[in-house]
């Protein structure tokens, strides 16, 4: 569905993936693996084709965000953007630390089903990196290499896991796969000093209107709540 002009959400990837149109495609995130027809099908839905996609940005390395990032990048010969932190994870040359409890467990039983590929990144981001009209935003906690991306022209942020917003309730990151939630809260201040009117997150539905003000207010109340 298209949440805004030239902003469209694929629907039914597990972890949101996002289209941004224009002069070429650029996907943030790639959803789970086996869901690449989907978004195959939205390319085509657009009126567009995959070799239109000239960039693959990943909000983070979990699974549920690259999980088609291999297969995408080899259909498109899209550049594949991945934060530098985030990048030994995505290529494979360093093992995803595994969720804390049960689902952690879990997950290492599902794994061998999961097929995920490894694959190398063409861009390393930073801190304050642009990527067309988005500044990169660096929120490790949730993984070492987290980013949003902001774009103020478009009034608009894409914050990952970061921030959820689920049934009409803003959340936090989820605790089992944060290994350091205190760091992600702290990472979390960043997103209040800048003003957007929507907010588009890794798993529930975009935040809008007034985005950046229900933000701060959520930031405010976890920090009291911590304290």
């Amino acid at each position: 569905m298209e949440i805004a002009n030239g902003v469209h959400l694929v629907d039914g990837t597990n972890a949101n993936v996002y289209i941004l149109l224009d002069d070429n495609l650029t996907i943030v995130d790639t959803g789970m693996p086996g869901q690449l027809d989907k978004i195959l099908d939205y390319i085509k839905f657009l009126g567009k084709t995959p070799s239109d996609v000239s960039k693959i940005v990943l909000t983070h390395c979990h699974v549920d965000h690259m999980g088609n990032a291999y297969e995408l990048k080899k259909i498109t010969n899209a550049k594949l953007y991945v934060h530098e932190n985030d990048a030994p994870y995505v290529s494979g040359k360093e093992k995803i630390p595994s969720p804390k409890g049960f689902i952690g467990a879990a997950m290492k039983v599902a794994s061998p089903f999961l097929k995920v590929k490894y694959v190398e990144p063409d861009v390393l981001l930073k801190e304050g990196d642009v990527i067309d009209d988005f500044v990169v935003i660096h929120n490790p906690g949730h993984t070492l290499g987290s980013i949003s991306l902001y774009s103020k022209s478009r009034n608009l942020i894409v914050v990952g896991d970061e921030l959820r917003y689920i049934d009409g309730k803003l959340q936090g990151p989820p605790e089992q796969f944060t290994p350091d939630m205190a760091l992600a809260v702290k990472s979390m201040e960043k997103l209040t000093k800048m003003e957007y009117d929507i907010m588009l997150c890794g798993h529930g539905t975009p935040l809008k209107p007034n985005a950046s003000e229900k933000v701060k207010d959520f930031y405010k109340a976890t920090i009291e709540g911590r304290n």
